[in-house]
């Protein structure tokens, strides 16, 4: 007898619940054990929201964008249900309603999942909103969020007749909608209420510098300042803000990216246990049986990721848990890494940086270059990575990141090392380990894409970094993990015998790394980051 496939319906077609999805298939490849169905808001397939700004600056459309090809899904037995919304869930029948095109439907399940996502932080400011504030309230004429890719979509649209902009927010989403519009010749201000733009990420020094890097590429950047109120143009007055000390800024388009929210919503309604997120444990499990989250919605620990790489983990981690495949796997927290991907402006913060250079317990190495917009500060503990800083020095970002991510010790040579290229007595470069790197190690950040991934296209004939580009999309994103990926296929190249097929890897453990090879649009091919 055929066993009963297992329903799992994932709520949200963002980046975690479509990486869920995958990950369930890569366990279930037959869909002979469980039926997945991800319902989405959007009307579009699951794509990749760290590239948004590079579609804002015009560098790809927002179809480079796309996790997976046409048909991907479809392929692999997954139902995806875009521009559909769950009005309600009924946890005992485990039953949930679904809203698309005026219709209703019943769906059943057997578990569910929230990745709701998060929506962005609309501030109380006057003139926002084109009625009365609310969440489901629409923004005003001239007004948009940077969130989706169709708020790129309507920036984009905006730029065409606006000459002026002001972005409410200098973290990294604020700044990559300004790096953005700048570059489609809008004149753009910065209105950040903090003593320097991306507060969270960087220490005040780094943050000084950065300041000036930002006012270098054109932007003008208001600080220690909010936006009081906002007022569309009327009666031979023009569009404009105003801020709380009286400053009147011209302002044809307002871009909010003061920050997110996890949206709640439909965990409320279900009376699921709410803080600030969907309150889940080490297995992703919510206050109620059978149901879980993951993403931005979630609060795990008491923290609140809003970032993509903890969504991803979180998937991976589900996925054992719900198909058995590790059925004690838990999720024990995403080491943190911030890149803001901005053309002329090349930064990356990752761990504990708020430390200062003459603190005992840990070894803080810094350099600070004003004039040409660089600044570094790396901090160690016990010979380890812990923290780091990296503005304007690209060059040594990607091999500091893996240190970061790996945890190996440290090359002896600070200095070199705070170039990325530490040299050993012997003359040979200290780099590293990649055969000691384990499998899920992440490669490259903006697609996520592990050691695992880019190993099993090696194997699977992508022999070069433009090949590895074409079936993993690796270094397809801000570029940084060129120099990491061209190492990893000539320590490949060099370790491995040249009759080493894919036979070496088990048919199941090969569908689980192997990526699947993907268009490379020409906006998206090696260099073009």
């Amino acid at each position: 007898m055929t066993p009963t496939r297992r329903h799992v319906l994932v709520v949200g077609n963002g980046m975690a619940g479509a990486r869920l999805a995958e990950e369930i298939r890569h366990r279930d490849p037959d869909a002979t054990r469980f039926a997945v169905t991800v319902v989405g808001e959007e009307p579009h397939a699951a794509y990749n929201r760290v590239l948004l700004s590079t579609v804002v600056a015009g560098g790809i459309t927002a179809r480079d964008t796309r996790l997976k090809p046409d048909g991907w899904w479809a392929a692999r037995r997954i139902d995806v249900v875009p521009g559909a919304r769950v009005t309600s869930v009924d946890v005992t029948a485990r039953t949930a309603v679904l809203a698309s095109d005026g219709a209703e439907r019943v769906v059943a399940w057997d578990e569910l999942v929230l990745a709701t996502g998060s929506t962005s932080f609309v501030p109380p400011t006057e003139g926002l909103y084109a009625g009365t504030p609310g969440p489901e309230a629409a923004l005003a004429d001239g007004v948009v969020a940077f969130r989706t890719v169709d708020d790129c979509d309507r920036m984009v649209q905006a730029a065409e007749s606006a000459s002026t902009a002001v972005v409410l927010g200098g973290g990294l989403l604020g700044l990559e909608a300004a790096r953005g519009l700048l570059a489609r010749g809008v004149e753009v201000t910065v209105v950040h209420p903090q003593d320097f733009p991306m507060d969270r990420q960087l220490d005040a020094d780094g943050g000084a510098v950065l300041s000036r890097v930002v006012r270098g590429v054109g932007a003008r950047l208001v600080l220690g300042r909010f936006v009081a109120s906002r007022h569309a143009p009327a009666a031979g007055s023009p569009a404009h803000v105003v801020l709380d000390d009286g400053t009147a800024l011209p302002a044809d388009l307002v871009v909010l990216a003061a920050g997110v929210r996890p949206r709640t919503d439909l965990a409320l309604s279900m009376g699921l246990d709410v803080v600030r997120g969907i309150v889940v444990d080490d297995r992703l499990a919510t206050s109620l049986p059978h149901v879980h989250a993951v993403g931005e919605c979630v609060e795990h620990r008491g923290q609140v990721p809003g970032l993509v790489q903890p969504g991803w983990d979180q998937a991976r981690v589900l996925a054992d848990v719900l198909t058995g495949a590790d059925p004690d796997a838990t999720y024990e927290g995403t080491s943190v890494l911030t890149r803001l991907k901005a053309h002329d402006i090349d930064l990356a913060s990752m761990g504990t940086v708020d430390v200062d250079v003459h603190d005992p317990g840990h070894e803080v190495l810094a350099f600070t270059d004003p004039s040409r917009g660089r600044y570094a500060k790396l901090v160690l503990r016990q010979d380890r990575l812990v923290g780091a800083i990296l503005l304007g020095v690209g060059d040594a970002a990607g091999a500091l990141t893996q240190l970061y991510d790996t945890g190996a010790t440290v090359p002896r040579d600070r200095l070199s090392l705070m170039l990325g290229r530490a040299i050993t007595r012997s003359g040979a470069a200290e780099s590293v380990n990649l055969a000691e790197m384990p499998g899920t190690a992440v490669i490259c950040r903006c697609n996520t894409v592990t050691k695992s991934a880019v190993v099993g296209a090696f194997r699977a004939g992508a022999d070069t970094v433009a090949a590895v580009a074409v079936a993993t999309r690796a270094t397809t994103g801000c570029g940084s993990c060129k120099s990491a990926v061209d190492g990893l296929c000539s320590w490949l190249r060099s370790s491995e015998p040249q009759s080493a097929p894919s036979s070496q890897s088990s048919p199941s453990s090969q569908s689980a790394t192997t990526p699947e090879p993907v268009p490379a649009p020409a906006a998206l091919t090696e260099g073009a980051a």
